[in-house]
């Protein structure tokens, strides 16, 4: 199992003493040829051992084919020695995205065809190889910008190599995204529609797949495909492995194969040191065979003296004591139907928004402390005065602040307003992300704004870890998800939800056909409006209203009245796509008092807004110095 950091094989001749079965070259049976009818034991961890060998964990272990291929060599010798009936490349990690750090993401081709020659070189006859594959490194669609089809094709180039160093399969191992792996197989099978392919998911302690799918959903998926065998490697130990194998048998009629960790990694002396014994992994081994795995060996931590020891357990029970217990058609649980409920129908912003009405959001930021009293006498006057919804940001320029989504539910108890809640990705993985939105909408939320966030950097806390887990792009998508009954992983999470999901774009980008290519991202991932920056060159606006109308996307211009001559010279120099034109500037200079600043400001907004409000589907203003005055002027 070539798991990096951490994992590979194999030693040729030595195999006729080591006490397994020999077989001279050449006459090594193929993989579709045993699988039926033996237990098959692959390798251990190949980082893990070269690990063991002194190579340093921060050393891009797969490079190690063009600069050490002797020491990659030995590793597949001694695991063949130890009787591994398939060694697997040392490979695991490379892809372009994941050598790119490296600086080789040019030399994939080379380094994968290196590392199947190297492999199918120690294995002498004595073995099959196995290409092994590992995700990509970095998110794709639905939550990364990454799309399907340049997924695919870096793991094309990546097989590609594999396939033209000669090897007998390809491992796709210690996936957790199952649009992933999906991809890799389509990919593989792009190349060559005949090479044997083994699709290996990992699961948690409590059977899940990482990204929290289920294992009916792993099955479900992998019955589109042509793969030979299915089945689980790495993050956990033996005992949770085969707990979830005795979940994962029932469900399919593939070949299934068991490749745990040698338990968890313990920090000894400033090394990380798997603890399992040779001995406890065999135990298991047997019972992994009885609980019907055709496939056995080891992932990160495990070495030739644990593949030594599961080979002795393969000989202590016949393969025909394995059972079959895959009797029964696939048994997945649909989700149930669930009613997606029309745009027009989620909110009355939405209902204005789809009817073609002018509406009007006025923005309040949450307090630094723990009474809402002022914002909730300010929303009650905006609300009287006719005001659509409120606007509320998430921590905006990273903030520490009473949380937007208490706000707002705040708001809509106590005044009646409907908010639009801004959800930022800094703050939160995508497991509270799924948790926050959840409660938002139980609380009564209906219009989310997604943004990405602005970093810690920018606040008082400018060491805070920001999380990022996705941008906007793939919060987005997980709404939208939501909003059809299915959390991120595809689990159906019952009645859906009904977000009226809007999204920020900015008009004055530096590159415009970016910041475009991005909200069609967006778009596609199921925004339904959009607001802008801050607004102050009403030309500018009128552009990228001309760029965007084909997309024919409720758009909300962003106004923010300035206050002074320095916050002009802040809005233009430091806050992205925020462009003050030098006749604004100049005016806003010659203001001499806070009040007259603040005039002056409110005056250049109710001409920005005058002139543009013809063309937008509505307005988002924002109250210069907490003074919601400014956004009633605007508007008389």
């Amino acid at each position: 199992m070539s798991h990096n950091p951490y994992c590979s094989p194999s030693t040729s001749r030595a195999a006729k003493t080591s006490g397994v079965n020999y077989i001279p070259p050449g006459l090594v049976r193929s993989f579709r040829e045993r699988l039926p009818s033996e237990v098959i034991v692959f390798d251990g961890g190949v980082g893990t051992y070269l690990y063991e060998k002194g190579i340093y964990i921060n050393t891009c272990f797969d490079e190690l084919n063009l600069t050490n291929p002797d020491l990659v060599a030995e590793v597949h010798r001694d695991y063949i020695a130890a009787g591994a009936d398939v060694v697997e490349t040392n490979t695991f990690g490379a892809g372009r995205f994941r050598l790119a750090p490296h600086g080789l993401e040019k030399k994939v081709h080379d380094i994968n065809r290196r590392g199947a020659e190297i492999a199918r070189n120690a294995a002498s006859g004595l073995a099959l190889t196995a290409g092994s594959m590992g995700p990509l490194g970095v998110q794709i669609e639905p939550i990364g910008k990454l799309s399907f089809d340049e997924a695919r094709d870096a793991f094309k180039e990546q097989a590609g190599g594999l396939l033209d160093g000669g090897v007998d399969l390809i491992v796709l191992e210690t996936f957790s995204l199952l649009s992933e792996l999906s991809q890799a197989i389509r990919a593989v099978r792009e190349l060559d529609s005949k090479i044997p392919i083994l699709a290996q998911v990992t699961v948690n302690d409590e059977g899940m797949l990482l990204s929290g799918a289920t294992l009916e959903a792993f099955v479900a998926e992998m019955a589109n495909f042509d793969v030979d065998a299915i089945g689980l490697n790495c993050s956990v130990g033996p005992k949770a492995m085969l707990e979830a194998l005795e979940r994962l048998r029932p469900l399919t009629k593939l070949p299934l194969s068991v490749q745990p960790n040698a338990g968890a990694p313990q920090s000894v002396g400033g090394r990380n040191i798997y603890m399992t014994s040779p001995e406890y992994i065999a135990e298991y081994a047997k019972r992994f065979i009885l609980s019907g795995a055709s496939i056995v060996g080891g992932c990160c931590g495990t070495n030739p003296g644990h593949i030594k020891a599961i080979r002795r357990a393969v000989h202590a029970l016949r393969p025909s004591q394995r059972l079959d217990r895959a009797d029964s058609a696939l048994r997945i649980t649909a989700p149930a139907a669930v009613s997606v409920v029309r745009r027009e129908e989620k909110s009355l912003l939405s209902a204005k928004l789809a009817a073609r009405q002018f509406v009007t959001l006025a923005e309040l930021v949450s307090p630094k402390g723990v009474s809402p009293s002022a914002q909730v006498q300010k929303a009650r006057r905006l609300y009287e005065f006719g005001i659509d919804a409120i606007n509320i940001p998430d921590g905006p320029r990273a903030s520490a602040r009473m949380s937007a989504l208490a706000l707002a539910s705040i708001l809509q108890r106590e005044v009646g307003i409907e908010t639009v809640l801004h959800f930022a990705c800094r703050d939160r993985n995508v497991i509270g992300m799924q948790s926050d939105l959840l409660g938002a909408w139980a609380l009564g939320v209906r219009n989310i704004l997604a943004v990405t966030g602005d970093p810690p950097k920018l606040g008082n806390y400018p060491d805070a870890t920001a999380v990022f887990d996705v941008d906007a792009i793939g919060l987005t998508n997980i709404i939208t998800r939501l909003n059809h009954g299915l959390d991120l992983a595809g689990n159906p999470i019952g009645e859906p939800t009904a977000f009226h999901v809007g999204v920020g774009v900015n008009p004055g980008a530096i590159n415009l056909d970016d910041e475009l290519r991005r909200l069609d991202w967006k778009i596609r991932a199921g925004a339904e409006f959009m607001i802008t920056q801050p607004v102050f060159d009403g030309g500018l606006l009128e552009r990228f209203i001309r760029r965007v109308e084909p997309l024919r996307l409720p758009l909300l211009c962003g106004i923010w009245p300035l206050v002074s001559y320095r916050n002009a010279e802040f809005m233009n120099n430091e806050v992205p796509g925020a462009q003050v034109p030098t006749e604004i500037l100049e005016r806003m200079r010659r203001t001499t008092t806070q009040e007259e600043g603040f005039r002056e400001g409110v005056a250049i907004a109710k001409e920005t807004y005058d002139r543009l409000k013809k063309d937008v589907a509505g307005v988002q203003l924002s109250a210069p110095l907490g003074r919601i005055e400014g956004i009633i002027a605007i508007l008389e």
